[in-house]
């Protein structure tokens, strides 16, 4: 087990490249089960979710060839379904949420599919239903072991339907688009996500030779085709990490250049930042924050009520950056509420926050309101550990704010999704080492 020791209060400055999107990544990954060709993937990042998943393709018997650091080449034409039924699949599973989503390919392409119930951040209920229930609506036969938490279905051939989704899941779109591309005739599938990496992963599949339309909209139409071929992709910069990065500024009144962010695919999340109160500048494809020497101040509705930030579907908010939303306002000048809909546990780490110095009322599960110190004064340093990979990282960014020396426990959450994290913050100035726990 492995720690990190944090001198907080320094300030940084530099520039930081974002690395590959993790869920981008995991998606991707996972078509390279469609097709007997070579897939090679670029930018891919080197974080434990992802490296597991590509343990997994290789004990499928897929191919793998690093070519270099980020790029990969795959090559499915040979997998071994044997594993599926193995007692060292139903461990490798349970380790990795993302592992749901080789299922669809799976299913398409050799017809059958299976996963122990995967594991990821406690963050409250993460249910699976969407997934099956358009499985088996495209013509799945599905079967659960109670017993060993194990999913599978099997299909000789599926078949095109029309779908409405009983929730926008990432993952969910994901599985069932990955399985549509290969079954007979049409499928539409209604109140699907629109993420960019959704929209990744169809142009992916397109270029394969797949049929998808309606792309970034939530209504996809699939002409299902009799094979896949390869092809190349490159993986966007991930999002949440941008947003990490500019938070931290916030908190550190630091002055940092994030380099090469994909403006177009931000969505909303310069708008929210600007909200409360955060100067971003565009400068060509970076993001340019200065140093908030002079603090900043969280907006009103224009009929003076407190500002709130909640999450929703794309191109809502993501739920993933709400956690460093609320440490960022612990610093802002004023006040805002928090509505997290999506997760119930995801709050849960305030109390941390609260030990340290932040005023923040827990309102239920789903809401926190907190009201910034304006730098008047500082987070205390602390002992902390991280609860899931968003909160470990919202927790680093206070310790780094923090005067004095913190320590963040059970960090291997943030080395799930964070590449090399301590390496790149120490490039911009940051107090931050690895120790054993």
């Amino acid at each position: 087990m492995e720690s990190f020791l944090i001198e907080g209060g320094q300030t940084l400055k530099g520039s930081i490249t974002p690395q590959g999107a993790k869920n981008e990544a995991l998606q991707i990954l996972c078509a390279v089960l469609l097709t007997p060709e070579t897939v090679t993937v670029k930018n891919i990042p080197d974080i434990v979710d992802v490296n597991k998943l590509i343990q997994l393709l290789k004990n499928f018997g897929v191919g793998v060839d690093k070519l270099a650091p980020g790029f990969y080449r795959f090559n499915a034409k040979k997998v071994d379904l044997d594993y599926l039924s193995s007692d060292q699949f139903k461990t490798d599973g349970k380790g990795l949420r993302g592992s749901i989503m080789l299922v669809g390919p799976l299913l398409a392409r050799f017809g059958k599919g299976s996963i122990p119930l995967p594991g990821g951040d406690k963050i409250g209920r993460r249910r699976l239903d969407t997934h099956f229930d358009g499985l088996i609506k495209l013509g799945a036969e599905f079967n659960y072991n109670r017993e060993d938490y194990f999913y599978s279905v099997n299909a000789k051939r599926l078949k095109g339907t029309d779908l409405l989704l009983d929730e926008a899941s990432v993952t969910g779109t994901a599985n069932i688009l990955m399985a549509a591309v290969l079954a007979e005739g049409k499928t539409t599938i209604y109140n699907a996500a629109c993420e960019p990496y959704i929209q990744q992963l169809c142009g992916m599949l397109n270029r394969m030779g797949a049929k998808i339309s309606g792309v970034g909209s939530n209504l996809l139409t699939i002409e299902g085709v009799d094979s896949l071929g390869g092809t190349d992709h490159t993986v966007l910069p991930d999002m949440i990490e941008i947003g990490s990065w500019i938070g931290l500024a916030a908190m550190t009144q630091s002055e940092i250049t994030i380099k090469n962010v994909h403006w177009k695919h931000l969505g909303q999340m310069p708008a929210v930042f600007r909200k409360l109160g955060i100067t971003l500048e565009q400068r060509e494809d970076d993001i340019f924050i200065p140093a908030h020497k002079k603090g900043y101040k969280i907006e009103s509705y224009i009929d003076g009520s407190i500002l709130t930030i909640s999450d929703a579907p794309w191109p809502g908010f993501t739920p993933d950056l709400l956690s460093i939303i609320l440490v960022v306002a612990t610093q802002a000048r004023g006040s805002v509420l928090i509505h997290q809909k999506m997760f119930e546990s995801r709050l849960f780490f305030v109390d941390k926050l609260i030990d340290m110095g932040a005023k923040i009322i827990l309102c239920d599960p789903h809401r926190a309101t907190v009201i910034g110190h304006d730098f008047k004064y500082k987070l205390k340093s602390s002992t902390l550990t991280s609860p899931d990979i968003r909160a470990g990282v919202s927790l680093l960014i206070a310790a780094l704010s923090a005067k004095g020396t913190s320590i963040i426990h059970n960090i291997e959450q943030i080395d799930r999704g964070y590449e090399n994290i301590d390496i790149r913050l120490r490039q911009i100035g940051a107090n931050i080492k690895r120790i054993k726990s």
